[in-house]
């Protein structure tokens, strides 16, 4: 018997986390085919650490929170299989560790403009593109016309994701989707309004 889902539609994951105080912080997932359809949505109930939690992690909380709480609650309700998770937040890059897929961080707001003197040259796709120094623990490429950044501790997947963009001629609005995710955890919650 064959199921219509079994047919592997090839999708991008978009993930963002919504800071709303004092309700804490909302967490969403949208998936879009290659054309910029959704296939699936969620969202999660909100998330606020303990004063215990923000005393014990220190600077690693909000990674935790983003990646490994929020990030990982919403991935495993995914049915859809995804060739990347793109986000907004670099705290979200944590999730890569817990996560089978690549996750790329666009805009990177944590890598400001360096002088071509400071400024690292790497190659993929087979051209020489000029990249802002970022700190190390993100890096930094050129993906597209997108200047994207991944964690440091993964930098093979800047080939990986490479080699998808290519072979399937990915041209969505990047950065398009979050807005519609913010909208609904809006929507959803009655966050923002």
């Amino acid at each position: 018997m064959s199921n219509r889902n079994e047919k592997m539609v090839p999708s991008l994951g978009f993930l963002t986390v919504v800071e709303h105080t004092p309700g804490g912080l909302f967490g969403g997932l949208l998936v879009l085919n290659l054309a910029g359809r959704p296939l699936e949505f969620h969202c999660t109930a909100p998330v606020k650490a303990n004063r215990a939690q923000e005393i014990l992690y220190g600077p690693t909380l909000k990674p935790y929170l983003y990646g490994e709480q929020i990030g990982g609650a919403l991935i495993a309700k995914l049915k859809s299989p995804t060739l990347a998770i793109c986000t907004d937040s670099e705290h979200v890059l944590s999730l890569r560790d817990h996560a089978d897929v690549p996750v790329v961080l666009l805009p990177p707001s944590c890598v400001e403009e360096a002088s071509p003197a400071e400024a690292n040259v790497t190659s993929y796709q087979g051209e020489a593109t000029q990249v802002a120094v970022a700190p190390p623990h993100i890096r930094s490429f050129q993906l597209g016309s997108y200047e994207v950044a991944v964690s440091g501790q993964h930098e093979s997947d800047c080939q990986l994701l490479a080699d998808i963009w290519q072979e399937r001629s990915i041209d969505l609005d990047l950065n398009e989707p979050f807005t519609r995710i913010r909208e609904a955890i809006e929507e959803a919650h009655g966050v923002g309004k």
